[in-house]
């Protein structure tokens, strides 16, 4: 298992990184996290929804993305409740209360789904969630030292050295553990570093005097191994900066959902995203992006109190493109009905922003699926996952499951950005409403996928204990102390 000190501390990266690092020792290997609370998911070719991070981990190791790699999927709705999925299928909700006492049938589907895992591959490498010191929610966990305990596990935790503080994060993780669960603990990861390595020896040294347990590597810090996040945390990172010709402009709403649909504009060299919630920021933009979300009727009223509803509709008016997903597009409608309270609990209607010629209606029953096709005589494909059903004007032009008027695109596919000669064509078309054109760049996605999965499995060679990590697969964790209040 791949612990953390904190959330955003490296997990996923680990995770991923070993996935690949073993594959090619020719291990079966297959990721898991038992629980994972995310709106960035993935639909795998049976149907099943799953985190996007477990569907990337997947490619990593070449195995197929499952539902038992993740089978428990929480989709935050709001601050105190979450959809929950199981199994990759839709399975009701769950609120704040019930998450000590109320998840007894979600542990028991997840260990279900490890232990079938685990018996058709060589290693399992499990992802932890949060912290496993987050001592108040111990009795009740399942995806920590609970998954932990279950399999006899061998646990590293992962610090992130960049936040500051990583000697006395991962010394206190451990410490707080109770003596069962620091019995599985194996070792440390530092992750993030910068600079010198050799100022870094004595405290590695330190910690491992005193928590008796090594510390298996040092991952540096490096700009550009993010992928496929699983955290609105990361958000931040994913501000590209180029100062590129085309500057695209993504709304960073509350329950943003799926925002990976940015990361193949990322990768353009002549393209510069930004995040933001300022409506200040879409004057200048050449694209305004509005992606998915969780809770498209609270945040449309999020969007309308910030004033980015005119901003949005005022870059339209003025021949600028606008391109929404899912949840995104469904603003750009004019009508969001909700009369069953699918999102909001209760019978609700509420007006779009009225660019396109759409209306959307939320039904119970939950699309999953992969769509492929093609716009601009360019092929593409991607895939949905949502409740709302979308009605399009007899006149208006079908784009991608969505709708197109001018140059205010609007799609239900996540991922549609991902294919190649679409994205191209549809940057184009961002660059002649100011008056350019757009020069394909050559950049593939999917190459650049996987040169990042094998940069990741580069670096966990060169800076992790490989050997190591596989000898604990095999061997279990050698005896350890105590450490802390409960020495």
């Amino acid at each position: 298992m791949v612990a953390g000190t904190t959330s955003d501390a490296g997990k996923s990266l680990v995770t991923t990184a070993l996935c690949r690092a073993f594959a090619r020792r020719g291990v079966a290997v297959a990721p898991f996290k038992s629980q994972n609370m995310s709106n960035n998911s993935m639909v795998c070719a049976d149907g099943a929804e799953i985190g996007r991070a477990q569907w990337v981990q997947a490619l990593a190791a070449g195995a197929k993305p499952e539902a038992a790699m993740n089978p428990v999927l929480l989709k935050p709705g709001g601050d105190r409740r979450s959809h929950v999925v199981v199994m990759g299928k839709p399975a009701g909700e769950i609120s704040s209360k019930e998450f000590v006492g109320g998840r007894t049938h979600l542990a028991e589907a997840a260990y279900a789904a490890y232990d079938d895992l685990s018996s058709r591959y060589d290693l399992v490498v499990a992802e932890g969630a949060g912290s496993p010191a987050e001592i108040n929610l111990r009795a009740g966990d399942y995806v920590n030292m609970g998954l932990a305990r279950h399999a006899d596990m061998p646990v590293v935790i992962v610090g992130d050295i960049d936040r500051g503080g990583v000697f006395a994060a991962l010394y206190g993780t451990l410490a707080l553990l109770e003596p069962a669960d620091q019995a599985l603990v194996a070792g440390f990861v530092v992750n993030k570093f910068r600079g010198d390595a050799t100022l870094l020896g004595p405290g590695l040294r330190r910690l491992e005097e005193i928590a008796a347990r090594p510390v298996l590597g040092t991952l540096p810090w490096r700009s550009d191994v993010w992928l496929d996040s699983e955290d609105a945390l990361d958000l931040e990172s994913r501000r590209a900066g180029t100062g590129g010709a085309l500057r695209v402009v993504v709304v960073r709403l509350p329950r943003i959902s799926n925002f990976t649909d940015i990361d193949a504009l990322g990768l353009e060299p002549n393209v510069d995203v930004v995040f933001t919630a300022d409506p200040h920021d879409v004057a200048d933009a050449d694209l305004v992006v509005l992606p998915g979300t969780r809770a498209t009727v609270s945040d449309l009223a999020w969007l309308r109190s910030r004033g980015l509803d005119r901003a949005i509709v005022r870059h339209a008016e003025a021949g600028r493109a606008v391109f929404g997903v899912c949840g995104g597009f469904q603003m750009l409608g004019r009508h969001v009905h909700d009369p069953n309270g699918v999102e909001t609990g209760e019978p609700t209607s509420v007006a779009g922003l009225g660019l396109l010629r759409a209306e959307t209606t939320f039904t119970t029953r939950k699309v999953l699926r992969l769509p492929s096709g093609e716009a601009f005589g360019a092929p593409a494909s991607g895939y949905e996952i949502h409740h709302g059903r979308v009605t399009r004007d007899a006149d208006a032009t079908e784009f991608l499951g969505g709708v197109q008027d001018g140059n205010v695109l609007g799609t239900m596919w996540h991922g549609s950005l991902e294919s190649d000669a679409l994205r191209t064509a549809v940057l184009d078309l961002v660059a002649r409403a100011r008056g350019g054109s757009f020069a394909p760049s050559g950049v593939s996605f999917d190459a650049a996928r996987e040169a990042r999965l094998d940069l990741l499995g580069d670096l966990a060679e060169e800076h992790l204990d490989v050997d190591a990590l596989l000898t604990l697969a095999e061997h279990g964790v050698p005896a350890v102390p105590v450490v802390g209040p409960y020495a």
